[in-house]
């Protein structure tokens, strides 16, 4: 299936690792141009742009830099976020996160998504309109004790982005989030990440996490953590022509995670 992506100018964040790093692989591989907006390069033929997006100024900077290589913005997917750089999730329990923890969760969570749609916003509706994907979470629709200021950002985002696509909608510009649940990415892998914070807690080893251990207690109905391409994939039929009449809409890619109708 031809998703008419040919050409298209997509700004991707966080595109060096994980879900980012699969969704502007994907893209350009639809033929579009990519701008990866992230700290490290990715390993993609892409335009990179060194960012730090806690920068509040980094937003404008990444969209400029768009609009010098290409001419403009079809396409922004606000990828980046999960833990905020230096904090090890999950945290368990409401007073574990301080003041200074909630901030710093809803800076990269939220306010620099917030930020990359006011610098895109104004580009794309020069160009006639655009797709905006923001990538949440499943846990900002089912809260719990675990990550409660990660799952507050994750469904003020939701908000933010209903409320744009309602507002932007008849201008041409749709916006919608994908939901993820527990995605097999460096979050779970890495040497002092989720998995073995979770193996210290249950007693287990960091590849029973992974295989059985997170899956079950998360009660995943595939049984297994989602693949980042599985993301990908989605966005890029979401950010498609195709899926024109789609906006405000929340998309589950979860294995099963949200259990409510």
């Amino acid at each position: 299936m031809d998703l008419q992506l040919s050409g298209r100018v997509a700004v991707v964040t966080g595109a060096s690792k994980g879900i980012g790093l699969a969704v502007a692989r994907t893209l350009a591989e639809e033929g579009a141009h990519v701008v990866a907006a992230s700290r490290t390069a990715p390993d993609a033929k892409v335009t990179h742009v060194a960012v730090d997006l806690m920068d509040p100024q980094a937003p404008e900077r990444v969209i400029a830099r768009a609009v010098e290589e290409f001419g403009g913005v079809d396409i922004l997917v606000n990828n980046a976020g999960g833990p905020p750089p230096g904090v090890t999730l999950p945290r368990v329990g409401f007073m574990a996160p301080g003041d200074d923890d909630w901030q710093a969760m809803f800076e990269f969570n939220l306010f620099a998504a917030v930020r990359m749609i006011r610098a895109a916003v104004p580009v794309m509706l020069g160009r006639g309109g655009g797709s905006i994907v923001n990538i949440s979470s499943g846990s900002a629709r089912q809260p719990g004790a675990m990550n409660v200021d990660y799952g507050a950002a994750k469904a003020a985002m939701n908000h933010v982005s209903k409320a744009v696509s309602e507002e932007y909608g008849p201008q041409g510009v749709r916006v919608n989030t994908i939901s993820p649940g527990p995605v097999l990415t460096d979050w779970w892998t890495k040497d002092g990440g989720a998995a073995d914070v979770i193996a210290g807690m249950a007693g287990a080893s960091k590849a029973d996490v992974i295989a059985q251990v997170a899956p079950g207690m998360m009660k995943l109905a595939t049984g297994r953590l989602v693949d980042p391409q599985e993301i990908a994939d989605m966005v890029a039929l979401l950010v498609s022509p195709r899926s024109g009449s789609t906006t405000g809409a929340d998309i589950a890619v979860d294995g099963g995670f949200l259990k409510e109708i």
